[in-house]
């Protein structure tokens, strides 16, 4: 047997009843309801709706919601751009990896002056590390080349 009035439920409050009215007897032993069938209306959480500690929040309290930011561009500008530095001594693999960079970057940099993408920095990077994978790459040809042909060769 547990502590409290007769009829009242020990773990919570009972709603407010008309004293007037006859109380039907609880059954602590009675089966619970069945489980809804496929197609019925679940079982619905009372706490399930609730907001935590306090005001409801608002998802955007007045602000536009982005529309999906297209950050792609700028990623792959920088994916590019830093790739090809190290691909600069290949120099046939390091132009077209630098330019590509290059021009990713300025496309995404474009994006982002549109307001369609909020990665600015990304877009940057790859268009300048592009451009210097680039260089390095046509410095790498100009250098071989040069050196080819004023070396002497051994006789």
């Amino acid at each position: 047997m547990q502590p409290g009035y007769p009829g009242q439920d020990p773990y919570g409050e009972q709603p407010p009843q008309d004293p007037a009215a006859p109380q039907q007897p609880q059954d602590p032993y009675a089966q619970p309801p069945a489980a809804p069938q496929y197609g019925q209306q679940p079982y619905q959480d009372p706490y399930a709706q609730q907001q935590p500690y306090g005001a409801p929040t608002y998802p955007t309290a007045g602000y536009p919601q982005p529309q999906g930011q297209q950050n792609t561009l700028g990623l792959v500008s920088m994916i590019l751009g830093i790739a090809s530095i190290p691909l600069s001594c290949c120099a046939f693999i390091g132009i077209p990896v630098g330019i590509a960079g290059a021009v990713t970057g300025y496309l995404g940099r474009q994006k982002a002056a549109q307001g369609l993408a909020n990665n600015d920095g990304q877009a940057k990077a790859g268009l300048i590390c592009g451009a210097v994978g680039a260089g390095l790459s046509i410095a790498w040809i100009i250098l071989n080349t040069v050196l080819s042909f004023s070396l002497p060769t051994a006789p």
